[in-house]
Order: structure tokens, then sequence, then C-alpha cells
């Protein structure tokens, strides 16, 4: 890429990579698909926080070196999960016919299972020997939607990948953390 070159163009961002229509310009700035995904964000973010509990138990795990402060996991959920709205509603306007939309539907909705399942598993139960076991089926739903949203939008399908990155990460935490902390009752 030349230097002062744009990464993506101002068409493929706010149309998922098509060609404006005419229809485009009279579009609401406040869509459907914006509402339902900034509200599906919003409630995994907050569903994920209230069944994340700091406490006693959490605090006296072993955990490995490179374990991040506390304080950083609540901004990064925030602007990965933000990264995934802005994902699922680039490929839902991208998506060229019922089929397409039907398949983002379905690869967003099964990574929103995936991802409400960590929590509770990890810190409700204390399991985190079965966080691990679920962790590799939330980082398959990733695998997924990186793969299964590039041809209905490169672009979507982009902004999915700090969201694998941080779980890749996430899943050797978890890893690193069963191993220092074996057996869990």
């Amino acid at each position: 890429m030349g230097a002062g070159k744009p990464l993506f163009r101002r068409s493929q961002i706010c149309h998922g990579g098509r060609k404006p229509l005419p229809h485009d310009r009279h579009l609401p700035l406040i869509s459907t698909p914006i509402l339902v995904a900034a509200g599906g964000a919003i409630a995994l973010g907050a569903v994920g926080g209230l069944m994340t509990p700091i406490g006693p138990w959490y605090a006296n795990l072993r955990k490995p070196s490179l374990q991040p402060p506390n304080w950083l996991f609540g901004p990064a959920w925030t602007v990965i999960l933000g990264l995934a709205a802005w994902s699922a509603v680039t490929a839902w306007n991208a998506a060229a016919d019922d089929t397409a939309r039907t398949s983002v539907v379905v690869l967003f909705g099964t990574n929103a299972l995936f991802h409400l399942l960590w929590s509770p598993l990890f810190f409700k139960l204390r399991r985190p020997d079965w966080a691990l076991i679920e962790v590799v089926f939330l980082w398959a739903s990733l695998v997924a939607l990186v793969l299964g949203l590039r041809p209905i939008s490169p672009f979507a399908s982009a902004l999915i990948v700090p969201y694998l990155l941080w779980v890749s990460f996430a899943s050797w935490l978890n890893w690193a953390i069963v191993r220092l902390n074996w057996p869990f009752e």
C-alpha cells in the first residue's frame, strides 16, 4: 500500500464492501441492524460482567506471570464487543440475499451462546477446567465467524480478528490457571 492511502474506502465501511445503492442515502442513521447489534453487544458485556465476580476465590488462584491486571478486562471486552457489533452490522448490510443474512445471524448467534457460557463455568461454578473445554467451542465459533464472513464482507471478517486474538490469549490464560491450580472440585 502506498503512503497515505487508507486501508479501507469509506464505501467499504458504510456499505459492507458493496457500492452504495441509490436508496442508501435515505437510510436512517440508526437502523434495526445497528440497534440489534449494539443491544446484543451491551447484553453480552453486561451478562459477562455480572457473571465475573472478582472475589477471594479468584484472587487466591495462582496465575501465570502474563496475566493482565483485572482492570484491563472490562475495557478490552468493551472494544472487542464494539468491533463485533460493527462487524455484524457491516456483514448484514453487505449480505447479498436472505441466505447470506441467515448465515450472519447463525454465526453471531452461535458465538454469543459460547461467549455467554464461559464466565459462569469459570467464575460462578469455579470450574476453570470445564471453562477450558468450553473455550475451545468459543474459539471455534470465532474462526467460523472470520471464515464465514469473509465472502460476505472482508472488512466485517477483519473486525472479528481482535476478538479471536483475545480469546486465543484468554484460552492460554485459562489453560495456565488450570495447570497451576489443578484439581478443581
